[in-house]
């Protein structure tokens, strides 16, 4: 994966197929102390505890559509490549917690990538699902909350076109006043 929006794409279609209605992603970055982390949180069915240590396996899934699940291995290898890590923490019946953790200024560290697009993609497949984006650096912090976007929409569908314009517009936003660039 090219870089970091695609892990968080990847991961959250992993909480929404374990039956997650809530998620939180959030990205602290920290670049005074060198450091970056990104946590993705779920209230899904959990992972049951002697398969936790198993999900980084690459070549472990709980899938029946393919043998392999690349997806936290891939991830746990791109914070290692960067002298961090990856932690996995879930309780069946109450959700899983996904923390990767990342040198911040260290030259391997992927770019954080399109979270715009990823965030738009993540609502308009699963419009039921509330979905939470907080992203803090240099002591800023934005956020995006899809049920608080559904309460002020008063009746227009989330994954109404206008709706997502203005969620894309938004983070847009957000990002570029937290200094992402944008072409």
């Amino acid at each position: 994966m090219q870089d970091l929006s695609l892990h968080i794409l990847d991961i959250v279609e992993n909480s929404i197929a374990s039956k997650a209605s809530q998620v939180a992603i959030r990205i602290t970055e920290d670049p005074e102390e060198d450091q970056m982390i990104l946590e993705i949180e779920d209230d899904g069915v959990g992972i049951p505890p002697e398969l936790v240590e198993r999900v980084v396996d690459p070549f472990f899934t709980t899938r029946t559509t393919r043998k392999v699940g690349l997806g936290l291995s891939l991830l746990q290898q791109a914070a290692r490549l960067c002298e961090g890590d990856l932690h996995v923490r879930s309780t069946q019946g109450e959700g899983t917690l996904v923390r990767a953790s990342f040198r911040y200024h260290h030259i391997d560290r992927k770019p954080l990538g399109d979270i715009p697009s990823t965030l738009v993609a993540l609502i308009v497949g699963n419009p039921s699902v509330d979905l939470q984006y907080v992203h803090c650096k240099a002591g800023k912090t934005f956020c995006v909350d899809t049920a608080q976007f559904k309460r002020e929409l008063e009746g227009i569908p989330i994954d109404h076109p206008q709706a997502i314009r203005l969620i894309r517009e938004e983070t847009r936003r957000g990002l570029e006043e937290l200094g992402y660039l944008f072409a």
